[in-house]
């Protein structure tokens, strides 16, 4: 079993979350060090930044690693990677992150100040 952060499409109510759903802990934080993007409004991308003093909002899931190599990543978009993440009780665990060189592109829109994906869609009239 494998410990994963997800703050997008795959949390309750989202479009992914069946394929996870039996797997969900619950409700988490990230610690204090990570800036948000938006990739094209259709999911979101984490990017650690130790200058950053902001928490992102997610859902804790434990899923098998099988499910996590055979469902979940071949699913993901080529902007996001898989990676380690701190949660706000300094634990760590795996999260789906902004790829390598994706903020040097600079196309992903930061959304860092919302805190988390949810309300972000608010934001543009939608939900999770």
């Amino acid at each position: 079993m494998a410990r994963i952060f997800f703050n997008g499409q795959a949390m309750v109510g989202g479009p992914f979350h069946h394929s996870v759903a039996d797997y969900l802990i619950g409700p988490v934080r990230t610690a204090p060090g990570y800036r948000f993007f938006s990739i094209r409004d259709v999911c979101p991308g984490l990017h650690p930044d130790p200058a950053a003093d902001t928490a992102i909002d997610g859902e804790l899931y434990d899923v098998p690693l099988e499910h996590l190599r055979d469902v979940i990543l071949p699913g993901e978009p080529r902007e996001l990677e898989l990676g380690i993440i701190t949660l706000a009780d300094g634990s760590p665990c795996l999260s789906m992150l902004l790829a390598r060189g994706e903020l040097d592109r600079g196309v992903h829109q930061e959304i860092t100040k919302h805190a988390g994906w949810r309300p972000y869609l608010a934001t543009l009239g939608r939900t999770a």
